[in-house]
């Protein structure tokens, strides 16, 4: 790209590329930081630690890809040697930043559908532990005596649970209520758990195609920088 400085309209323009390189630098140092905070804000302890730091990087590469283009803008005109240096390192820097981005695809994936068996495998717990729970309460109030279930009631009745003591068949048919209750709610219990997955999925399959344009991205903004090279 050339630039000439032959008319105040020129040198107006002149001056608009300055701007937008300082604005680029800004940009860079801003994704710069961004990525440090959020290698420090992670927690690896969370089984989506990997999968949720990778899409990071991928929602926000509008920023550092905004930033090299316009660092590039205007190509020599008007750099000095130490920026001349610079700008061989930031165009390598695209290819490497290419590399990492097509790189965060296979773990990606593999962590997605890892985490899918692992929610599967936990909702199947939930939900086993769940009915043999409901089950053992229901053959320990059918084998229960009469005076059985008056200490029940009683202790339901100093729980602040409103049922009567002196009643233990209306309390027995409560308590049978309550176990037929919380049965038919295992089921959506466990399609919420199994459900969130599902969203995790959708933004794995976004974030796999956002990973893809990104490094394209780069590699031709690597490409189109020879000229720093």
């Amino acid at each position: 790209m050339t630039i000439s400085s032959g008319n105040g309209g020129d040198a107006s323009e002149n001056l608009s590329v300055y701007r937008l390189r300082w604005v680029g630098y800004g940009l860079l140092l801003f994704a710069l930081v961004d990525t440090v905070h959020s290698f420090l804000m992670a927690n690896p302890a969370d089984p989506r630690f990997g999968i949720n730091l990778i899409g990071q990087f991928i929602e926000r590469v509008v920023v550092p890809l905004l930033g090299f283009a316009l660092v590039f803008f205007g190509e020599f005109y008007g750099r000095k040697t130490p920026e001349k240096l610079a700008l061989r390192f930031l165009s390598w820097l695209c290819l490497l930043l290419a590399i990492a981005y097509f790189l965060m695809i296979p773990p990606l994936l593999l962590q997605t559908f890892g985490l899918k068996s692992q929610v599967n495998a936990k909702a199947k717990e939930f939900e086993t532990a769940q009915l043999a729970q409901l089950q053992k309460l229901e053959d320990q109030l059918k084998n229960s005596s009469p005076e059985d279930i008056k200490k029940i009631a009683t202790q339901l009745s100093a729980a602040g649970a409103s049922v009567d003591p002196s009643k233990p068949d209306v309390v027995k048919t409560q308590i049978e209520a309550q176990i037929k209750a919380k049965r038919a709610q295992i089921p959506a219990q466990v399609q919420q758990q199994v459900s969130q997955f599902k969203g995790l999925t959708r933004n794995a399959v976004k974030w796999t195609l956002g990973a893809i344009i990104s490094g394209v991205l780069f590699i031709y903004l690597w490409k189109s920088s020879r000229w720093a090279r």
